[in-house]
């Protein structure tokens, strides 16, 4: 057996404590400490005038989209105080930033000294100043100049033997007008390799959704939550990964509406939600969100919801159509007498067992729900990362289809997305499966044909990668390393490149895990200023309920020597198709209109782009669910028939999930507290089940070695505390990205190639230091 161990610099944090201290376990989200946390932590990146410009323009009409999440932004009147929640100002803080990395930074720490740094310890070093370069077997980077660095990217791209052999990867926080050009690019140059964040988390929701709807997106509106009769909340954490989504629960359930929600954790922002912009909120009155709480177990929602249909069933059989929509269901959708069918062989007790959730609970969720039709189901990460997540989302349409609760007000399906644009760059064409009318459009407006051959997911990046079929590696964005599974693995896939390219704006671990040649090339935040001839220019991004807004940058740039993502793909385009490019890339460089003008005859959607992306607020693109349509080529909604299935478990072993903690989004680690799990001053730890502790020989705060074995791969991650904390026995938590080096790069979802980071089979065993021997 072959072993892999996160003791290497490729591991996300080396093996130290930062010491752990415990406190209470938060019941309310938000309030005035959340207040607190946002001011210390931009104050003290970006000072106060500097930091103050730039919260005041956050999601503001006019002002600059947030770089973190991408919740949507009312459509009425936004605050006038505040239209940001503290994740967001986390992040401004960390763009804002006052502290930049020049040469001399540089010259003074080697590669593989920054390497054993944290990733909290990388990323708190500040904004990248200048373009850098690691040449072949150097130790530092050394500063090389924009022209010289577009040049080598050029001629590395010109000497593969074919154009498959590139990886493109796309980050979420890709604006609109910046991924369509890079997909241009890239398709020009012939290839469709362009993985992006998406394989990572919602792909499994756009598989589902597009199969069974017709559209790979969520259907409901902001406002339609405040219709909404009922709302379920599935595997997701709003109050730290979506926390302005608490406001919009808070109205919901002013207005009328129960919520339910279901996690393996009771997390604070689910329990309850302090306002900071109202009198009660400031004084933690009327704060409770959740009205029925289900303690699932992980990938236990699909028995959950099967249990749920079957219990809704016998109660329309009692007075048929006082239940389930069955005009909608006739109308509409096609396999429900299948789907009936495959309920009645479901044994109900064992539907039970596998959910963990005690048959009375379920049965007062259906007490909710039986005579509600407004029904918002909303998800994350916690249903798309396992091998049935697909099928999973899949229960989700059809829990809503029986109540016909798609295509009207107050329901439908809302998946929700987690970097702030990555929904708007899979609409631009970042995908490596594009669609023929997209090839179409590009061919017929830019005079080349594009590659038609599907190209290589993030999954399949990697192992082309680690194989030596991949040899350069270019990033838009993100932190490549760190977001992806199997760590070591990647790593070494990543060094067998000959040359990897990250468009960043700081520093992080991809940088120091790098090919023969690496180039870091920074650009502007987006609260920067961009002046491209004299003006400055605005973006937009999509959110996740697909509206399209501006983005314009408020912040004099920390160095006069970064470029704009648009322009840097489009110097690079200069360079590697030369002046006679089929495709005139110096018109994108003269103002932003004009790439919205390409957008507008290749994207379907965006008719009068340029007027209407001025409109303040944005406008919504159209969603045929949203109307009652469903784009499946038999016009219908499909009821989906799946068996349930577990992953076979020896007694001793764990399912766990890896989670962020409250000071962090995605990859960015903004701090090392976990506020509302009270766990505070360290992030290698693993929440556990007391019976799972004891069971095991175990205390409370006991180090231990978390072990993987999977495809005859035995994987560790070294010295993690162990923390007794309120998850179903069985299962088990962990930070992301410390535990990556679990996730097999070879379990993944079906259909969708998502990587099974919710799903990871693990043995806990006390950790033994070494004894170190002195033979002189």
């Amino acid at each position: 057996m072959s072993k892999e161990n996160s003791s290497t610099p490729a591991a996300e944090n080396p093996e130290k404590f930062t010491g752990l201290k415990r406190g209470e376990i938060k019941t309310i989200a938000a309030g005035i400490p959340a207040v607190v946390s946002s001011m210390e932590k931009v104050v003290g990146e970006a000072g106060f005038a500097r930091g103050m410009k730039a919260l005041w323009s956050l999601n503001k009409k006019g002002g600059f989209d947030c770089p973190s999440c991408a919740w949507p932004d009312p459509d009425d009147e936004r605050s006038g105080v505040a239209e940001y929640c503290e994740n967001g100002a986390r992040a401004v803080a960390e763009e804002a930033t006052a502290k930049k990395l020049t040469p001399a930074f540089f010259s003074q720490n080697a590669v593989q000294d920054l390497a054993k740094l944290s990733d909290y310890e990388i990323g708190s070093k500040g904004r990248v100043a200048q373009p850098m370069f690691l040449a072949k077997g150097a130790t530092h980077y050394q500063p090389i100049s924009w022209e010289h660095a577009f040049e080598k990217i050029a001629s590395s791209l010109k000497n593969l033997s074919s154009p498959d052999e590139a990886i493109f990867y796309t980050s979420g926080r890709t604006s609109n007008e910046a991924a369509f050009l890079y997909q241009l690019l890239v398709r020009q140059y012939g290839t469709n390799n362009l993985p992006d964040c998406s394989n990572m988390c919602h792909e499994s929701s756009g598989v589902a959704l597009g199969e069974s709807l017709g559209i790979g997106k969520g259907s409901v509106k902001l406002a339609d939550f405040y219709e909404a009769e009922a709302i379920i909340i599935l595997g997701q954490n709003p109050g730290t990964n979506h926390p302005r989504m608490l406001t919009a629960l808070q109205k919901a359930k002013k207005n009328g509406a129960k919520i339910i929600s279901a996690n393996p954790l009771p997390e604070t922002g689910l329990m309850g939600f302090s306002n900071p912009q109202t009198v009660k909120g400031v004084l933690d009155i009327d704060t409770d969100l959740t009205d029925l709480f289900l303690h699932i177990k992980i990938n236990g929602d699909m028995a959950l919801l099967k249990a749920i249909q079957i219990l809704l069933i016998q109660e329309d059989e009692k007075n048929p159509g006082s239940v389930l929509d069955l005009n909608f269901i006739e109308k509409n959708t096609l396999g429900v007498a299948e789907f009936k069918q495959h309920l009645k062989l479901q044994n109900l007790n064992e539907l039970v067992k596998i959910s963990g959730i005690p048959l009375e609970q379920i049965q007062k969720t259906v007490e909710i729900l039986k005579h509600k039709n407004k029904i918002i189901v909303c998800w994350a990460m916690g249903l798309t990362q396992h091998k049935n997540s697909v099928d999973t989302i899949k229960e989700v349409v059809n829990l809503l289809l029986l109540k016909g609760s798609i295509g009207k007000p107050g329901a439908g399906t809302c998946p929700v997305r987690g970097h702030s644009n990555v929904q708007g760059d899979r609409t631009m064409g970042i995908f490596e499966k594009p669609p023929v009318a997209l090839l179409e459009k590009l061919e017929k407006n830019f005079k080349f044909t594009p590659p038609k051959e599907h190209g290589l997911d993030v999954v399949n990046s990697i192992k082309a990668m680690h194989a030596g079929k991949a040899k350069v590696f270019f990033a838009m964005g993100g932190n490549f390393l760190s977001a992806t599974p199997d760590t070591n693995f990647t790593a070494a896939a990543l060094r067998q490149c000959s040359l990897t390219v990250h468009v960043s704006t700081k520093l992080n671990r991809s940088h120091l895990v790098h090919g023969e040649e690496a180039i870091i090339l920074p650009c502007l935040g987006r609260s920067d200023k961009d002046l491209v001839n004299g003006e400055n220019q605005f973006v937009s991004c999509e959110n996740s309920m697909g509206v399209i807004q501006s983005s314009k940058g408020v912040l004099e740039p920390i160095s006069d020597d970064l470029l704009s993502e648009p322009l840097i793909i489009c110097k690079l385009a200069k360079s590697l198709f030369g002046e006679n490019s089929i495709v005139d890339w110096n018109k994108f460089t003269e103002h932003y209109d004009v790439i919205r003008d390409a957008i507008e005859k290749t994207i379907p959607g965006f008719e009068d782009y340029n007027n209407r992306v001025r409109i303040p607020g944005g406008f919504y693109l159209p969603n045929c669910n949203r109307d009652g349509v469903f784009n499946t080529e038999s016009k219908k909604a499909h009821f989906n028939v799946a068996e349930i299935t577990t992953m076979p478990m020896e007694n001793d072993e764990l399912m766990m999930m890896t989670i962020r903690s409250h000071d962090q989004f995605n990859t960015t680690v903004y701090g090392l507290n976990d506020r509302y799990r009270g766990i505070y001053n360290e992030r290698r730890v693993i929440l556990m089940n007391e019976k799972d502790i004891a069971s095991r020989g175990l205390q409370d705060g006991d180090i231990v070695d978390l072990l993987n074995n999977h495809d005859g791969i035995e994987r560790v991650a070294n010295k993690f505390i162990v923390v007794k904390y309120p998850i179903p026995e069985g299962c088990s938590a962990t930070y992301f990205p410390e535990t990556n080096v679990l996730v097999p790069v070879t379990s993944v979802a079906d259909k969708s190639n998502t990587p099974t980071s919710k799903q990871v089979i693990l043995k806990v065993k006390k950790h033994v230091e070494e004894m170190s021997v002195n033979n002189g």
